[in-house]
């Protein structure tokens, strides 16, 4: 457990290394002077002054930073971030997530470059007394394509958002014969059926099929999309309340989540391929995060970009970069807060 745990802090810092290496090497290819390159929060552990740019680590594996020369503030420096287009600002700002996304994309298609098999979302049978079998239903051959609304992408996506319905009411596309068919209203809901220990929806699908390379890239394409999406529905069910603050993790929580899937799993081999899917589900999750419209974010401060250049257009005077920059701390403070508060709550789920 304690090996795991190591690699999962590790990962963590890596992952957030790679994040601000995206900013960093995009401002420094456009021209933006960078003063310092941190890896971690809090005091510095090592540090070191290379040409304009100090390069520390800090004591905190929670964050890091790439600080730019009038990031937060007016510069009359002409390298500073301030000062350039609002393109170059753009893709500066974008970078980290963008680095964090191709980071899950490219462990998954690693992960997915050693299956040999794969299973599609491809009806055979149906259980004993499945109800709603027939034209106006499900029948032999369909393939889901999308439950109320949602791209069903992996066979996996299919128990997720039937899971998700309210089982009364779904809407459901499926390929018949090469040809779309919409069935609105399915009240397909979890069920006993004889022989089965468990609720089931009473659906069988194909056995696995060989995988191509073809199939390899297009499932680890697939499953990028889907945790992006994941976390996008995650997100939906804290606005309306459907999870919690205890249900939230943070850096804690994540660690000690990742030593648990590699303490369960049955050998070393299974060990590394649960956690680097976790490490490539927690990339992809950092990349959705950033890009949020929140202050003391890369998507707050595109969101600024955005307002800055409605304000050109319309009064043809800029924001005081002052004032983003005071929204930015205050929000950053309370970014600390939320991350404390959750790590605390991390602490007590442990205990």
């Amino acid at each position: 457990m304690l090996l795991y745990i190591v690699i999962a802090i590790i990962m963590f810092g890596l992952l957030i290394a790679l994040h601000e290496l995206g900013h960093f090497f995009t401002a420094k290819l456009l021209g933006v002077r960078v003063n310092e390159f941190s890896i971690g929060m809090g005091p510095p552990l090592v540090s070191r002054q290379k040409g304009e740019t100090k390069y520390s680590i800090r004591a905190f594996p929670i964050g890091g930073y790439c600080a730019m020369e009038g990031e937060d503030e007016q510069s009359e420096d002409p390298r500073s971030f301030s000062n350039k287009a609002w393109w170059k600002k753009f893709i500066i700002l974008i970078a980290g997530s963008a680095m964090n996304f191709l980071t899950g994309l490219v462990i998954l298609l690693i992960l997915f470059g050693q299956m040999s098999a794969y299973r599609p979302p491809v009806i055979t049978s149906f259980m004993d007394g499945f109800p709603l079998e027939g034209e106006s239903g499900l029948m032999v051959g369909d393939e889901i394509v999308s439950i109320d609304g949602h791209r069903v992408y992996l066979y996996n996506d299919v128990a997720l958002f039937l899971a998700r319905g309210n089982g009364t009411d779904l809407d459901i596309v499926v390929l018949r014969d090469g040809e779309k068919v919409v069935l609105e209203d399915l009240p397909l809901q979890l069920r006993e059926y004889a022989g089965e220990d468990e609720l089931r929806f009473g659906l069988r699908f194909e056995e696995e099929r060989e995988a191509t390379g073809g199939d390899k890239v297009r499932l680890a394409w697939a499953q990028t999309l889907d945790y992006g999406r994941i976390i996008w529905l995650s997100l939906g069910d804290i606005v309306h309340g459907a999870v919690g603050l205890r249900d939230l993790s943070g850096p804690v929580g994540i660690v000690s989540m990742i030593g648990q899937v590699g303490a369960q799993s049955e050998t070393q081999v299974a060990a590394i391929q649960n956690i680097m899917s976790l490490v490539a589900f927690i990339a992809i999750n950092l990349a959705v995060m950033n890009l949020l419209p929140i202050p003391a974010l890369d998507g707050g401060r595109i969101f600024f970009m955005i307002v800055n250049g409605f304000c050109l257009l319309f009064t043809r005077k800029k924001l005081n970069p002052k004032y983003e920059g005071y929204v930015n701390m205050v929000c950053f403070i309370c970014l600390l807060g939320l991350m404390a508060v959750v790590a605390v709550s991390d602490v007590m789920k442990l205990v």
